[in-house]
């Protein structure tokens, strides 16, 4: 692996472009989706009070939703509580008071890559959940070609202790060793890749750098390794072709896991 190769988490600022870059290129949407869940519950059950802690170590990301909540209409009963920490920093905030809250619903949206214990992370808030509850978690599936693109190519690739590759796959073997009940659901999604192959295109180097998780990817990666890439990356494997494009599949697993 070439020396000037380095992870995309080193630069907070190229990392936080190619993400913007994926989801605009993505049929994968995060930003309203807390506020379509808190509209769900509301239709539900009418009138009555509901408390909803967020849990963000990203500022821009509390900003973000902040904001966004500020412009949604029809919010008065619910009460926002933002914690600035990762999930280990909650966990163990918690840990230290004498009683658990317990929650009727907690939800884990594509962020498990980020934690570095994931089972203990698993068992710890399964624990929060009140009698009856739901736990959501979204991630990438197993039969996504994001889990055929890390086990082929991660070993080539600069690594980061921040991000983990897992799949929905190494997910439920988890919660069947921990002995967790919970339901599977597959979405399909894809991925507009289609700039990734035209050189000198920004859109492109953006996105090659979320591909392979690496700063500036199309310049300081090994002629070799991004032709090799390039060319998987265009197999049916990996994409589709459809209307002069190229869709990588960006399959998503919803599991619901049951209290």
């Amino acid at each position: 692996m070439a020396s000037s190769m380095r992870s995309l988490f080193t630069d907070h600022s190229r990392y936080v472009e190619s993400f913007r870059r994926f989801l605009s290129n993505s049929t994968e949407h995060q930003c309203e989706i807390d506020l379509q869940i808190l509209s769900k519950v509301q239709a539900q059950y009418p009138g009555v009070h509901v408390i909803n802690e967020v849990v963000e170590p990203s500022a821009e990301q509390i900003t973000k939703y902040k904001e966004l909540v500020a412009k949604t209409s029809n919010l008065e009963n619910i009460k926002f509580a933002w914690h600035k920490e990762t999930s280990s920093e909650y966990q163990n905030r918690m840990m230290e008071q004498k009683e658990l809250q317990r929650w009727d619903f907690i939800h884990m949206i594509q962020m498990l890559y980020y934690v570095k214990d994931i089972p203990a992370t698993l068992k710890f808030f399964h624990s929060l959940l009140a009698t009856n509850a739901k736990m959501l978690i979204i991630l990438v599936s197993g039969a996504s070609s994001w889990q055929k693109l890390w086990k082929k190519y991660g070993s080539r690739l600069p690594r980061n202790d921040l991000c983990q590759y897992v799949t929905s796959s190494d997910l439920t073997q988890m919660l069947d060793k921990l002995g967790i009940k919970y339901e599977y659901y597959d979405l399909l999604s894809t991925m507009d890749i289609s700039d990734c192959f035209i050189d000198g295109n920004e859109n492109g180097d953006l996105l090659w750098d979320f591909l392979t998780e690496t700063c500036n990817f199309s310049t300081t990666a090994p002629p070799d390794l991004k032709a090799e890439i390039m060319k998987d990356l265009q197999k049916p494997e990996f994409s589709i072709k459809k209307d002069g494009k190229v869709l990588f599949n960006n399959s998503l697993s919803f599991i619901v896991v049951e209290a």
